[in-house]
């Protein structure tokens, strides 16, 4: 049986954070949170998640900036990223496309959305 894949939820809002991680746990899945963007990339290195759930509005720096750190850093740019923002303008949606997200879903979302873009990118 193949090892249960981790999700690293980078989100500042504790509500929404726990919203991600009962779906993802529901789900098979095993979590790990982040809530200021400072620390994503060190969390990311240390622990190697197959996935990032990434707000964009976070305290220090912003989901874009993550995204494009996290996309050309050797360590970590193979990890997929969906950003899950209340951010929900075409222009956002393409910004965080260009800056390497896999995938961008907006606020409020169903569980069933977030986990067909989990499966999707974690298969």
């Amino acid at each position: 049986m193949a090892a249960t894949k981790l999700i690293l939820i980078v989100e500042d809002s504790p509500t929404d954070m726990r919203i991600a991680e009962i779906a993802c746990s529901e789900n098979g899945y095993r979590t790990i949170g982040v809530t200021e963007g400072d620390k994503v990339v060190a969390t990311a290195i240390a622990k190697k998640p197959d996935l990032i759930l990434l707000d964009v509005i976070l305290p220090n720096k912003n989901g874009f900036q993550l995204c494009r750190q996290l996309k050309t850093n050797a360590e970590t740019r193979d990890i997929k990223i969906i950003i899950v923002s209340s951010k929900d303008q075409p222009s956002d949606k393409f910004w965080g496309m260009k800056q390497g997200a896999d995938d961008y879903i907006t606020k409020p979302y169903t569980d069933d959305a977030l986990l067909a873009a989990i499966e999707k990118h974690t298969r």
